[in-house]
């Protein structure tokens, strides 16, 4: 079973974020995870591109839970969310 704190773990580990928000939509069962990651790592990017590359990092977590949605963002498309 996965716990928010191992995923939180592993995208600090491989994904150099600015900032992370996970949900357990499971009632904390591990298996319904919704995430956010800012990362200047997904500069240039494609939203798919970027999901691809989480999928790839996070491979051995992500195939352990049902479902694993993410929403990846850039620092400065973040702060350009926070700030409308």
């Amino acid at each position: 079973m996965v716990n928010a704190q191992q995923l939180e773990l592993l995208i600090q580990s491989k994904l150099q974020p600015t900032h992370v928000e996970i949900q357990d939509l499971s009632g904390g069962c591990g298996q319904n995870f919704v995430v956010v990651i800012v990362s200047p790592l997904f500069e240039g990017k494609t939203t798919l591109a970027r999901h691809r590359f989480v999928n790839h990092e996070l491979e051995e977590i992500v195939k352990q839970v049902h479902a694993f949605t993410q929403k990846c963002y850039t620092p400065a498309q973040w702060e350009s969310m926070k700030n409308n």
